[in-house]
């Protein structure tokens, strides 16, 4: 069993492996580290790991080659691309490899553990989509599914309307909540479940690559554009397409975006000719972005073109009695994944985390589930360390006394568990059950409502 995320890190230069095995001793990843990539891959094929890191040129053989022959043994283990010599010709050629992202160097060893964490996250909710797929599908049947809770009853009936008809969707809700689990949902339950889904992350990528990313580009287009691509709009084409984290895109991507939307025609960067497409849009924010397009930070017009249906995934604070059920799943899940034969949890945890507000949503729970079940010594499981998480906010000051709103709670409660934890962001992150860069986020968007920086900013 391995009790934490598994790296393999594959750099032909010695100093470079030297410096990630060094720096991953105080990181909570297991990390075996290859100057060969030829000796990489036969541990992977022995072993298998979690995620992969490789450089991008290496002698004997590339990172783009070393990708392919992973892909020929998994298909789903995510590979990040490391390179020097980066060009956007080769982050999409390994992007459409399939590798999970890419970073040039030199890069801070903290930036790419974010990156880390960011794409094990993704990873994980693809690998949960199956969860809420077998949901919906047990509505059809009549049949109970996990969470059937009124909240997620009214979910699951809307996807369903949605998934029906071919429009524009929106969802929004809060970090945690099953965003793309949504979305996925709505595809996979539509006449085109058979079609392309294609997801991509707005906030992840530049304006130039998002373009080109998304409308595709042609020979020469640019530097480094050495034959010509097509875009994931072209690829999504008969199917859908999910963008994440809509309210990211700049200005200038939204008009472009809207043409797309409202034409249902797309130009490559370098191109003059629009070519058609029939592609479903989703997309997914955590904002409000009817409160944006008010402020003038998002188009009204490109806003009324996606919000044909709105979804709202509801937190896990208000469906609280679907807790048993979501733990259970996840102890079913994680006994496998990890060989274990756990049962569940005592009455005392369950009153607990029915108690608890859940600010990192379902993914908080998911992360709870997992580190019980690591620490564990038998197949009865307890959370004492939630209990400790509880307590932070009910001793010491109340941090609800004046019935603040959700979000002036959130932040104050936030601000209480990085003070327990004594401005370490790490501990205050995974103690939150998110990851480091949301926690960033979160603390900036505090310092810009309230005009004062954290204690650790």
């Amino acid at each position: 069993m391995k009790a934490h995320p598994q790296i393999l890190y594959v750099d032909d230069d010695q100093k470079a492996t030297e410096l990630m095995l060094r720096f991953s001793e105080d990181q909570p990843y297991g990390c075996h580290v290859f100057t060969n990539p030829g000796q990489a891959l036969e541990f992977f094929i022995e072993h298998g790991t979690d995620i992969v890191i490789t450089d991008l040129r290496m002698p004997h053989m590339t990172g783009i080659e070393l990708l392919t022959k992973i892909r020929e043994h998994n298909t789903d283990i995510p590979v990040i691309i490391t390179t020097a010599y980066s060009t956007v010709d080769d982050a999409i050629e390994a992007l459409r490899l399939g590798a999970a992202d890419f970073i040039k160097k030199p890069f801070d060893m903290d930036e790419l553990m974010l990156l880390v964490e960011k794409t094990l996250e993704t990873t994980w909710l693809r690998q949960e989509n199956a969860l809420l797929k077998q949901q919906l599908r047990a509505v059809n049947k009549g049949t109970s599914m996990v969470g059937d809770s009124k909240a997620m009853q009214s979910l699951y009936e809307t996807i369903q309307k949605v998934a029906e008809i071919r429009c524009s969707v929106i969802i929004e809700g809060e970090s945690g909540t099953g965003k793309e689990l949504a979305a996925r949902a709505i595809h996979e339950l539509s006449p085109e479940a058979e079609q392309p889904f294609v997801v991509i992350d707005c906030g992840a990528l530049t304006d130039t690559l998002l373009e080109s990313e998304l409308f595709g580009h042609e020979k020469g287009a640019f530097t480094g554009a050495n034959q010509t691509h097509q875009g994931l709009l072209e690829v999504a084409s008969g199917g859908s397409v999910f963008l994440d984290e809509i309210c990211n895109i700049s200005d200038n991507m939204q008009v472009k975006l809207l043409r797309v939307v409202q034409e249902m025609q797309v130009t490559r960067v370098g191109g003059v000719h629009p070519i058609d497409i029939d592609t479903r849009f989703i997309v997914a924010t955590n904002q409000n972005l009817e409160k944006m397009v008010a402020e003038g930070k998002f188009r009204h017009d490109l806003y009324h073109r996606l919000n044909v249906i709105k979804i709202m995934m509801p937190a896990l604070r208000e469906h609280l009695e679907d807790i048993p059920q979501l733990c259970q799943h996840f102890i079913d899940y994680f006994n496998q994944r990890y060989h274990r034969q756990a049962e569940g949890f005592d009455q005392a945890s369950l009153a607990a985390m029915r108690d608890y507000s859940w600010p990192g949503n379902i993914r908080e729970l998911r992360n709870t589930v997992e580190r019980a079940m690591v620490l564990a010594d038998g197949p009865q499981l307890q959370l004492p360390p939630l209990a400790a998480q509880i307590g932070i906010a009910a001793d010491g000051d109340a941090i609800d006394s004046d019935l603040p709103t959700i979000e002036e709670l959130e932040r104050r409660y936030l601000l209480k568990v990085l003070d327990h934890f004594d401005g370490n962001r790490e501990k205050t992150a995974a103690s939150l059950g998110i990851n480091k860069s949301t926690l960033w986020r979160k603390l900036q968007q505090y310092r810009g409502n309230n005009g004062s920086q954290d204690p650790d900013m």
